[in-house]
């Protein structure tokens, strides 16, 4: 069975992956909205409108970008993808993540990673995840689920300049 990007059927006890749609670009933006939600990012304008409407695009282009609901109320928790799946290294990445602050500390985020770990390990070995360099917050968040940093270089986003990440290791059990 080939590693789809993007499944239809990933949930847990706290939250449901949706695959993401040009129509939740509202719902999502509500979200995102808070500029304390990119205090650390490298992208701290990403609260803005047309910056965040870049994050979207870039999302819809990558066909892994997914909609994450909370399961009991169908808030909109936030978004994260799988991205750079690489066969012959037998690896993916969990990125481009971020979570409303109102689910912060609430075990929305390790749920998450928890979902995409096991269903990612069912086609690889090693996830990675790149991370800003100024995140303290994400970068002790992805410690705590036993990620171990592995390297650092300049990561470009989707229309934007380059910046300087980490990147962390994960490797299937």
């Amino acid at each position: 069975m080939p590693f789809d990007l993007q499944p239809v059927h990933l949930q847990n006890e706290f939250i449901q992956l949706i695959p993401l749609q040009e129509t939740d670009f509202e719902e999502l933006y509500a979200v995102a909205s808070d500029p304390l939600v990119w205090e650390q990012h490298p992208n701290k304008l990403r609260y803005q409108r047309d910056v965040f409407q870049n994050y979207f695009e870039g999302a819809m282009l990558s066909k892994g970008a997914f909609l994450i609901r909370d399961k009991q109320n169908g808030e909109v928790v936030g978004s994260s993808r799988f991205y750079d799946y690489d066969e012959k290294n037998n690896s993916v990445l969990i990125g481009y993540t971020f979570i409303g602050r109102k689910f912060w500390g609430s075990g929305h985020n390790k749920a998450l990673k928890k979902l995409m770990l096991e269903y990612a390990f069912q086609f690889v070995d090693k996830v990675y995840f790149h991370i800003g360099a100024y995140n303290i917050r994400s970068q002790k968040a992805i410690e705590k689920i036993g990620a171990v940093k592995v390297d650092e270089y300049e990561v470009e986003y989707y229309g934007e300049d380059s910046k300087l990440n980490f990147v962390y290791l994960i490797n299937k059990p």
